[in-house]
């Protein structure tokens, strides 16, 4: 992780039809970091990410990636660009198979002259995804699926990952293997920002961590700071104050 910043977001915020979703919010991704966004549902992580990507224009404020301003960009320049994400819920195309998943990923055309490269790295990444290549995405397992989609969004080549709800219904053995996976992702020099409701398996995980609450950043920090907030032990594990030693 270095200290330049690769995505710059300030003061923006982002509307569902007449519903505010976010008021008035400011992140900054280093370069190479793994970022956490931490919230009950409907805090807004999900329109964050989804205002970075290009499926919510803010109506206030400016999204800027790599000193470009993004904010007012269709999904499909921003993937060219150099940002992908992978949706809660997986979202993979359940009758194709699990290589036709994962090289639709690499449409874009930045991405294209690495195809062949990049479907190496998902299958060293993913070994289980080389052994059923050729099954149909509906008959893996959830596990499975969120490999597929983790590869899926590799395919495309990004410099920035956004990853939604990241071990969503899945076994604790199976997020363990999708956070090693994660951790060789931002070793390779990938940024990754990621949704995740696990806030103790979170503030282990991340470098830093924003906390959303109804729609604007009520805190944030390094993880390790974040894990002995008096605030933070309070409202998410359940730890009194006056307890703490």
């Amino acid at each position: 992780m270095t200290d330049e910043t690769i995505l710059k977001i300030e003061n923006i915020d982002v509307f569902h039809g007449t519903f505010q979703a976010l008021w008035d919010v400011s992140i900054e991704v280093k370069r190479g970091e793994m970022l956490a966004l931490i919230g009950a549902n409907t805090a807004g992580k999900t329109t964050l990410l989804d205002a970075v990507s290009g499926l919510r224009h803010p109506s206030k404020g400016s999204i800027q990636f790599e000193g470009e301003e993004i904010g007012f960009l269709d999904p499909y320049q921003i993937v060219e660009l150099g940002i992908t994400q992978v949706p809660e819920g997986r979202s993979v195309f359940p009758d194709m198979t699990v290589l036709d998943n994962l090289l639709i990923g690499s449409y874009a055309a930045s991405a294209r002259k690495r195809k062949a490269e990049n479907l190496e790295k998902v299958y060293d990444l993913f070994p289980r995804l080389e052994e059923r290549k050729r099954q149909v995405a509906k008959t893996l397992s959830g596990g499975e699926q969120q490999m597929l989609a983790i590869g899926r969004g590799l395919m495309a080549d990004p410099k920035l990952m956004l990853i939604d709800e990241i071990s969503l219904g899945l076994a604790p053995i199976v997020i363990d293997e999708i956070f090693r996976a994660l951790h060789k992702i931002k070793a390779t020099g990938i940024t990754v920002l990621f949704v995740e409701q696990n806030v103790n398996r979170t503030l282990k995980e991340a470098d830093r961590a924003y906390i959303l609450e109804r729609g604007r950043i009520a805190l944030s920090g390094a993880t390790a700071d974040l894990r002995e907030n008096q605030e933070v032990k309070r409202a998410y594990f359940g730890v009194d104050t006056c307890e703490v030693k």
